[in-house]
């Protein structure tokens, strides 16, 4: 298996970028892998804000999108910025402290031409620490 390039499936760079490693990815579902450091955003006294885990599900769906216009590129297929809103999160931590290892998993579902939900889990050592549901509309 070759290694993927994040660099060339979604927009972010560092330090806004959090993955650190693609583990997977088809055309509805990406798992990604992140370690906490201390150039994340909101990093104080050792930890972040376990609401930096919305991003990192957004940022792993975007790998999604990412994956579809390298894999089967169209004429209307854009890749573009998408704006995010909240559905649904469910938080078990408050923080998550420096050097904890995050695997996200995100899949992506149409409901309408440029509007998607997104079903995003995040684990540390397969326990579960997030679970959210976002929905995003795409910018033309």
């Amino acid at each position: 298996m070759y290694e993927i390039d994040i660099d060339a499936l979604v927009p972010h760079r560092r330090p806004m970028r959090l993955i650190d490693e693609i583990l997977s990815v088809d055309n509805h579902c990406a798992t990604t892998a992140a370690i906490v450091t201390p150039d994340w955003p909101s990093f104080s006294a050792g930890a972040v804000s376990a609401l930096l885990l919305i991003e990192l599900v957004a940022q792993t769906a975007a790998v999604i999108g990412g994956y579809k216009a390298l894999t089967a590129p169209t004429p209307t297929r854009v890749r573009s910025g998408m704006l995010v809103g909240i559905k649904q999160a469910d938080f078990k931590m408050d923080t998550l402290p420096t050097g904890t290892r995050l695997v996200t998993r995100a899949t992506t579902h149409a409901l309408l031409e440029n509007f998607k939900e997104i079903k995003g889990v995040v684990e540390i050592e397969d326990r579960m620490v997030c679970e959210m549901t976002l929905q995003g509309v795409q910018s033309a």
